[in-house]
């Protein structure tokens, strides 16, 4: 297990690729550093004290007779898979926490308007933060009971790692540069964007309304900000669930005037798909 536990000594080896990027905005990350600084302090003494139980645990397998050493070393094999678990289940959950706190971003196009460095690949920092979601992702194991070897897991402790600072940099330069690197002409439609969402997801808003709103946020975005194919689901589902019983429920259809001013019943349409421009650059 060496090769493992002297892995964990050399994570700060791993964010080398953020050098660059960090130059231009060192004023604001000082305080993400700090605190990835702390969870590889607490990372290193829990993998500390795991080492010391399982070099125990070996330590008492040598004693003994014969049966005892074999039942000591079975022990000894045992309390290793244990400590093993114990810190694979620790890396998923904050592998999963980090997942989540990006989601946050990538699925809700409020935020994305809002913030929207954090779904721009061509943001150096957004760009180093994908690439070590994708190593993380790639290299989480199976399950906390997959059998891997000690590089395997020295490699995945210290991918998650990357992850959760190359996530929290991104965050802190996205919430800093707000919509900083777009022209005034593209301020003003993710400005309209903005505020034609607000009616899109306003239930006091007719269906019509809501439809016609979201039309024009996804016309103001386009080839502003990338929506992922989720986000845009999550947004139809929420403009066109905001009003009304959801379909099949038996219930009456909504109702809306005709060009005659008469009222008739007609079936809400959901928001019509519009097509996703995911490689322009803007102008």
């Amino acid at each position: 297990m060496d090769q493992f536990w002297n892995g964990v000594g050399e994570f700060v080896g791993s964010f080398w690729w953020l050098a660059f990027p960090l130059m231009g905005v060192a004023g604001g990350i000082g305080k993400s550093w700090e605190r990835a600084s702390k969870r590889r302090h607490e990372r290193r003494l829990e993998t500390l004290r795991l080492k010391g139980e399982i070099k125990a645990a070996q330590l008492a397998a040598r004693g003994g007779t014969p049966l005892q050493a074999r039942q000591n070393a079975r022990q000894a094999a045992a309390d290793e898979r244990n400590a093993t678990r114990e810190l694979l289940e620790k890396l998923f959950a904050e592998h999963d926490e980090i997942t989540a706190r990006w989601l946050d971003y990538e699925l809700d196009v409020a935020k994305l308007i809002a913030f929207p460095a954090m779904s721009d690949g061509r943001q150096p920092l957004t760009a180093a933060f994908l690439r070590a979601k994708k190593t993380a992702d790639t290299l989480r194991p199976a399950s906390a009971d997959a059998q891997l070897s000690e590089s395997e897991i020295a490699e995945y402790l210290d991918a998650v790692g990357s992850y959760a600072v190359a996530f929290d940099v991104a965050e802190r330069d996205a919430r800093r540069l707000r919509d900083a690197n777009f022209s005034e002409v593209e301020r003003k439609r993710l400005d309209r964007a903005r505020h034609l969402l607000t009616v899109a997801l306003d239930d006091a808003a007719t269906q019509a309304e809501r439809n016609l709103a979201y039309k024009r946020v996804r016309e103001e975005l386009d080839g502003l900000i990338l929506l992922s194919d989720e986000a845009v689901d999550v947004l139809e589902q929420k403009v066109a669930g905001q009003l009304g019983p959801a379909q099949g429920s038996g219930s009456a259809a909504p109702r809306a005037s005709t060009a005659s001013g008469s009222a008739a019943p007609v079936a809400e349409p959901r928001p019509e798909p519009m097509p996703l421009h995911r490689d322009e650059p803007r102008t």
